[in-house]
């Protein structure tokens, strides 16, 4: 029975991607499609002169509990191949910058999504990588629903981390409820990064990762869900799943990641539920980088850390890191969000009056 499944699997997906002729092949990541002849060099990367925005896109709807959305969206070319810009707060406690950008890839799979608002009476900013495979339908359903689902989530605030965990859960019953219709499998990863007032939740689901820098030092605030990670490949063998090599360690040989929203076809074994971890905001907390794997297969933690610090902007920071992942070679969709803090320092002056 399982056998059959997994073959029903390679057969849609074989479908999907079409024939192998004309230099089109299975890459390592998450058996996603990758055209050779679709490379560039650097100068070309230059010459797309990433468009830089800084305004502030409010949409019409709200939160159950709160007001407006605030919506930082991108400006991209007209084939979406790039897009860069940047936000900062009203308080000025932080900035952030994003930079996307197709690549080497024939297609975009990427998707992204910066928001802002009030619920509760509190002050919300949430930043989301989505990194799509067999398609860009899933990781364009989270892009419009996953924010907003978990804000209109009653505990929202007051047990954020068990709401978002329900949120990412349910948003994937969702999504598979939307596609039941038709023959597509798409699949995506979610790094998210939500702060409420001054408290961070970071959650992950599959490959793509979140970072921040304390006191100049890079730390992961998610572990990449690989199939071969020993609890991950547990937990997959548990339920009747097998991991097996093909190029890369992949769970029934077919996807080289054990989370995911979306792949109906594996959802047995490869499931939605994030790994979350929470911190308080301090001092020592200078950025935030998320990104997808386009960065992270070619770019270590540290060197994120270091070449974002080079920067004053935080859209400078996200374009620097997208032409040095390019530029290392990576052959994948490239996007990534940095966050900046800026800490109030105490005034001389007023510190003598206390």
């Amino acid at each position: 029975m399982l056998c059959n499944i997994w073959l029903r699997y390679v057969v849609v997906r074989a479908r999907r991607i079409g024939s192998y002729s004309e230099g089109r092949l299975l890459s390592n990541s998450g058996g996603r499609s990758l055209n050779l002849n679709a490379g560039r060099s650097f100068s070309y990367l230059k010459e797309c002169k990433f468009t830089a925005i800084r305004k502030m896109m409010v949409d019409t709807s709200s939160t159950a509990k709160g007001e407006p959305i605030g919506d930082v969206l991108p400006e991209k070319d007209d084939d979406g191949g790039y897009a860069s810009g940047g936000w900062k707060s009203e308080d000025g406690r932080l900035s952030c910058g994003y930079s996307s950008f197709r690549g080497k890839r024939a297609s975009m799979e990427d998707f992204f999504d910066i928001k802002t608002s009030k619920v509760d009476g509190q002050t919300v900013c949430l930043f989301g990588i989505f990194d799509g495979h067999g398609g860009s339908r899933a990781a364009e359903f989270l892009r419009e629903h996953l924010f907003e689902n978990l804000m209109k989530h009653p505990e929202f605030i007051t047990n954020t981390k068990p709401a978002i965990s329900e949120t990412y859960k349910q948003t994937d019953v969702d999504f598979l409820e939307s596609e039941k219709d038709t023959f597509r499998d798409d699949g995506s990863t979610a790094s998210t990064a939500v702060l409420v007032g001054n408290h961070l939740y970071v959650a992950n689901v599959g490959d793509s990762r979140t970072i921040i820098s304390k006191d100049g030092k890079a730390i992961p605030l998610s572990e990449d869900h690989k199939p071969n990670r020993s609890d991950e490949r547990k937990r997959i063998e548990s339920a009747g799943g097998v991991v097996l090599w093909a190029g890369t360690w992949r769970v029934g040989g077919v996807l080289a990641m054990s989370r995911a929203f979306g792949n109906r076809m594996l959802k047995q074994f490869v499931v939605a539920e994030p790994e979350i971890q929470d911190l308080e905001i301090d001092e020592e907390l200078e950025l935030l980088v998320l990104a997808s794997d386009g960065i992270w297969d070619v770019v270590p933690n540290e060197d994120a850390v270091s070449l974002a610090q080079t920067e004053e902007e935080p859209d400078a920071a996200a374009r620097k890191l997208t032409e040095t992942a390019f530029t290392r070679g990576s052959a994948d969709n490239i996007t990534c969000i940095v966050v900046k803090f800026h800490h109030k320092k105490a005034d001389p002056e007023e510190s003598q009056h206390d």
